[in-house]
C-alpha cells in the first residue's frame, strides 16, 4: 500500500461493510477539504438507511464469531495492528496534516500516541481480562470470575482528533472481542478512512470492524444506536451532543463513555520559571491551532511577574511560524474547517465587546501560497476577568486569555467552580509545596505540573470529571472495561 494511500485527492470515498469496500448508493454527498490549502481533496457519501443496517449486521453477526476466537489468536491481531500502524506511520501522519491541517510535527507524536492505545490494549489483555479466581472459598466450594465481551459498540470520533481518539476506544474494543461501528466527524474523513486501509491489512475477520460516514445528519447516531443490537457507545466530542446520546444509553440500559468539553487552565505561579512558562503556553494555547482537548485558553498569572510574562509571551507568539501543516518548519497549521475559523473568530470579536484588550490579533492572516487556506495566527487578550464569557467558554482555537489572580488560592477556586467543566489544569512552578497544593485541590481530572498538556499515558485513563465527562468508565486503558462484562462462576465439587 505505502504512499498510495497518500494522494493529492481520494475521490469518492466509500464505506467499509462487513470486510468490504462499499460503494455508497447514497445521493447525499458532502466535501472534504484541506484546510491548508482550501482545496476539495474527497467526496464523501452520507449513508442510507440500508448501509447503516448493513454495517450494524455485519458487526453483529461477527461478534458471534469474533468473540470465540481463541485469546492467543486475537492477540496476536493487536500485535499486527500495531505493527501496521508503525509500517504506516509517516503516511498516516501526512494524510493527519492534509485532512485536519495541524503541523507534521505534531501529527507524528499523534501516531505515536496511537501505537501506544494499541500497546495498552494488548497490555490489557494480558491482566484486565484474564479474571480472578479464590480456591476453597468454603468447603468444596471455588469461585471464579470471568470477562466476557459485551457485543457491537458504536464509537462516534471528533473532527480534532480523529486518529488518536479511534485508537482510544477501537483497539480495546477488539481486544475484548467486542465489534465496532465507527461514525467519524464530518471534519476529517480521509484520516479515518485511512485508519481502515491501514487495519484491513491486519487481517481480522469480516464485520469486526466498519465504516460508515453521516455528515452532519447526527440523528443517524441515534438511530443506530436505537437499534437492539448495539450494546453500547464510545463518544469523544462536544458536552451537549455527548450528554445527550448518554442520555439516551441511559433510557436504553446501554453502556457508555463520553467524552466533551473543557475550558482548560494553565496558571504560572508567582516563583514559575519564565522560560518554562512560556514553552508549556505557546504549546497548551497553540498546539494544533488550539484545537486540542487538553490544551488551554485561559492563562491566570499570579503576582508580579505578570507584565515580564506577558512581554516575552507576546514575542513569543509573534515569531510562531504559522503555515501548511505538511511544511515541516511549520510551528502551527490552519484551522480545520472554514467553520471552525469562522466560529474563533466570533469568539475575538465577542471578546473585544466584553472589554479585554487585543495585544495579539491572529485574524486576516494570509500564508503566502496558501490564501485560500483556514488560517488564524496565535491570539492573545490582556485584561481578561472572570467575568467575561470568553473566560467560561472553550473557544477551540489558539486564543489566549491572561488572567491576573491575586493568589493559588484564587486561581483554583476558579479551576473549580468558575465553569462547570473538569477536563485539566496545569501549574507552572518551582514549588513542591505548591504543586502538592494544586494536585490535591483542583476538581479536574486531569492535572500538569509544568507542562502545557497534561497528556497521559494510554496505559492511564483520561481522567476528565463534571460536564468534561458522562459515564463512571473513562477512554483509552479504562475503556476496557466498558466493553467486558464480569461473569461469576460458583463451584462446588465433592
Amino acid at each position: 500500500m505505502g504512499e498510495r494511500i497518500f494522494k493529492r485527492h481520494y475521490g469518492k470515498l466509500k464505506f467499509f461493510i462487513n470486510g468490504e469496500w462499499v460503494e455508497s448508493k447514497s445521493k447525499e454527498f458532502f466535501e472534504d477539504t484541506d484546510p491548508g490549502t482550501g482545496e476539495v481533496i474527497a467526496d464523501v457519501p452520507i449513508a442510507t438507511d440500508e448501509e447503516i443496517e448493513m454495517a450494524i449486521e455485519a458487526a453483529f453477526e461477527a461478534f458471534k464469531t469474533w468473540k470465540e476466537i481463541p485469546f492467543r489468536d486475537r492477540a496476536k491481531l493487536i500485535h499486527r495492528l500495531r505493527a501496521k500502524f508503525e509500517q504506516y506511520h509517516e503516511e498516516l501522519s501526512r494524510i493527519l496534516s492534509q485532512d485536519h491541517g495541524r503541523a507534521i510535527s505534531d501529527s507524528r507524536p499523534t501516531i505515536d500516541r496511537c501505537i501506544e492505545n494499541i500497546e495498552a490494549a494488548a497490555g490489557a489483555m494480558y491482566s484486565v481480562y484474564k479474571g480472578e479466581h479464590v480456591d476453597q472459598l468454603a468447603r468444596g466450594i471455588d469461585c471464579y470470575m470471568i470477562w466476557e465481551p459485551v457485543g457491537v459498540f458504536l464509537i462516534i470520533t471528533p473532527g480534532n482528533i480523529p486518529m488518536h481518539a479511534w485508537s482510544s476506544f477501537v483497539p480495546y474494543a477488539l481486544a475484548a472481542g467486542c465489534t465496532v461501528i465507527v461514525s467519524p466527524s464530518w471534519q476529517c474523513p480521509v484520516a479515518s478512512d485511512a485508519l481502515f486501509k491501514v487495519s484491513e491489512e491486519v487481517g481480522f475477520p469480516k464485520g469486526v470492524l466498519n465504516l460508515i460516514h453521516i455528515g452532519k445528519k447526527y440523528e443517524l447516531n441515534q438511530r443506530i444506536l436505537l437499534n437492539p443490537k448495539i450494546s453500547g457507545l464510545g463518544f469523544i466530542g462536544s458536552s451537549r451532543v455527548g450528554k445527550r446520546l448518554f442520555e439516551l444509553c441511559g433510557r436504553l440500559g446501554k453502556r457508555a463513555s463520553v467524552n466533551g468539553n473543557g475550558k482548560n487552565f494553565i496558571v504560572v505561579a508567582k516563583d514559575a520559571d519564565i522560560n518554562i512558562a512560556i514553552n508549556s503556553i505557546l504549546r497548551g494555547c497553540f498546539g494544533m491551532s488550539g484545537q486540542r482537548c487538553l490544551g488551554s485558553d485561559n492563562v491566570v498569572v499570579i503576582g508580579s511577574i505578570y507584565h515580564e510574562l506577558k512581554e516575552k509571551l507576546l514575542e513569543a507568539a509573534k515569531s510562531m511560524k504559522v503555515g501548511y501543516g505538511l511544511n515541516e518548519d511549520t510551528e502551527m497549521g490552519p484551522m480545520t474547517t472554514i467553520e471552525n475559523k469562522e466560529k474563533v473568530e466570533r469568539f475575538i470579536e465577542k471578546g473585544i465587546e466584553e472589554g479585554a484588550k487585543l495585544i495579539l490579533d491572529g485574524r486576516g492572516l494570509k500564508v503566502p501560497g496558501y490564501e485560500r487556506g483556514y488560517y488564524l495566527g496565535p491570539t492573545i487578550f490582556d485584561n481578561v476577568s472572570l467575568q467575561m464569557q470568553i473566560a467560561l467558554e472553550e473557544s477551540f482555537g489558539p486564543i489566549c486569555n491572561l488572567i491576573r489572580a491575586k493568589s493559588l488560592d484564587e486561581a483554583i477556586e476558579w479551576i473549580n467552580h468558575a465553569t462547570p467543566y473538569g477536563h485539566s489544569a496545569c501549574v507552572i512552578t518551582q514549588s513542591g509545596k505548591t504543586a502538592r497544593k494544586f494536585i490535591r485541590e483542583c476538581e479536574v481530572g486531569n492535572v500538569g505540573v509544568n507542562v502545557g498538556i497534561p497528556q497521559p499515558y494510554a496505559f492511564f485513563p483520561l481522567g476528565s470529571k463534571k460536564e468534561s465527562h458522562f459515564g463512571i468508565i473513562k477512554s483509552r486503558f479504562d475503556s476496557i472495561r466498558l466493553f467486558l462484562d464480569p461473569k461469576t462462576v460458583t463451584l462446588r465439587w465433592e
